[in-house]
């Protein structure tokens, strides 16, 4: 699920983005190196505090824990209204638009397409989880073989590029150049803390959990960096830069014009396996948090026969399919998505907070003591000041979006939750 969900189609496109900021081979391998080990710095935040809280939910239930549950619910909020359902809208549209390199489709089409995606895969996982990982699996090992076959046929087969021109070469990159392509490639590696959300019906989540977010996210950046290495092989470094389907003018150089085809059919199916792990992970979220009082009662219920969340997969579904339909997923997914690594540097910094607590035994430990979280905490605050002195204006609509979060949870609060049951949460 980890591996499955993290490689979509960013990687096929994202490598022209990082090469824009930072114009040189040995930069570009150290963006991705940087968004590898920072990824795994929070994979390791993320391994120790699901060995404690092996609870539906992962992210939200750790904030809740560390902090309170309106930070919880704040987490859980922008998830729904934009992050989540705006990566599910945002992927399930790149999913329509390469499945019309083969079935013409105009633009309605295309988000039609989208949202019987979203629909089919959410039936998938409506009638068990069981369905929804097997899939996952499948789509899985079905990309990752493909991407094996584009680096071994690519070093193999494809045409040696000419070295870079000079004033490339000498070219320097500045700080604030570099935190953007580090954006760039993180989001690539997006979605690495969404198996936690299935911790409740995970087989022995204290030890799998960790294993399975180390394991993942080691495959993930050998895959990124070999797939980088093929693109600088067999391009220009030039064209790697200005090229907005770099993966596909890849293939074309080392198949002919039978590399479009090859490369949409791949993405297609990359998209439709990401697509299908986010999908069965975001609703866990939704259904923790009706079960905590903090949604409608009834998006907590679990169906009787095949035992999931099926409201919260009735949910989402409909929210995603509605930011499809009418374009506006793009507006809140630009704006809100840097906004998440906010959470992950108080995700970190609730990890040092717990680690002082009594009666705090985590099963899996995150190396270096407190160094991987500081590093972590240190990493995170820098990207999002980075991203808000870059765009200012679409940052405080994105912040606003997020504390707009707090009046509601007070209001529902005192509308719901009666003196005692308060007593009992706070």
């Amino acid at each position: 699920m980890v591996v499955g969900t993290i490689i979509g189609a960013s990687i096929f496109v994202q490598p022209s983005e990082i090469t824009g900021q930072v114009p040189s081979a040995g930069g570009m391998f150290l963006v991705w190196g940087a968004a590898g080990v920072l990824t795994l710095f929070g994979t390791l935040v993320t391994a120790e505090l699901a060995s404690v809280f092996p609870r539906a939910g992962g992210v939200y239930a750790f904030l809740k824990e560390a902090f309170s549950r309106e930070v919880g619910f704040l987490w859980g909020w922008a998830m729904f209204w934009s992050m989540h359902s705006g990566i599910i809208a945002a992927i399930a549209m790149v999913f329509g638009r390469y499945a019309a390199f083969f079935v013409p489709l105009n633009d309605i089409g295309v988000r039609a397409f989208a949202i019987v995606a979203i629909i089919a895969l959410s039936a998938v996982n409506y009638m068990g989880v069981k369905h929804g990982s097997t899939l996952q699996t499948a789509f899985t090992f079905g990309k990752v073989g493909a991407i094996a076959v584009i680096i071994i046929v690519g070093f193999a087969f494809g045409p040696r590029a000419p070295p870079p021109p000079g004033d490339l070469i000498t070219q320097t990159t500045t700080a604030h150049a570099f935190g953007l392509a580090l954006i760039a490639g993180l989001f690539a590696f997006g979605g690495w803390h969404m198996v936690t959300y299935t911790a409740e019906e995970t087989i022995d989540p204290e030890r799998t959990l960790p294993r399975a977010l180390l394991a993942g996210i080691g495959i993930v950046t050998v895959c990124y960096m070999l797939l980088n290495a093929v693109y600088l092989y067999v391009l220009p470094l030039p064209m790697v830069i200005s090229s907005s389907r770099v993966a596909a003018d890849a293939a074309d150089a080392v198949l002919g014009t039978g590399g479009a085809a090859f490369l949409s059919a791949l993405v297609v199916f990359s998209t439709f396996g990401a697509l299908s792990g986010i999908v069965l992970a975001g609703p866990r979220v939704y259904f923790s948090m009706a079960r905590d009082g903090l949604l409608f009662e009834y998006f907590g219920k679990v169906h009787g026969r095949f035992h999931t969340p099926h409201r919260a997969i009735v949910l989402q579904a409909v929210w995603a399919s509605v930011l499809v339909a009418t374009g506006t997923y793009r507006a809140l997914f630009t704006r809100v998505i840097y906004t998440e690594w906010m959470f992950f540097a108080a995700m970190a910094v609730g990890l040092l907070l717990l680690r002082r607590r009594t009666g705090y035994a985590p099963a899996f430990r995150a190396w270096g003591g407190a160094i991987i979280p500081v590093v972590f905490v240190i990493a995170s605050v820098a990207i999002v000041v980075n991203q808000m002195i870059s765009d200012p204006a679409e940052s405080a609509v994105g912040l606003a979006l997020v504390a707009v979060g707090l009046p509601v949870y007070f209001v529902w609060t005192r509308l719901t939750t009666n003196p005692e049951r308060a007593r009992e949460n706070h």
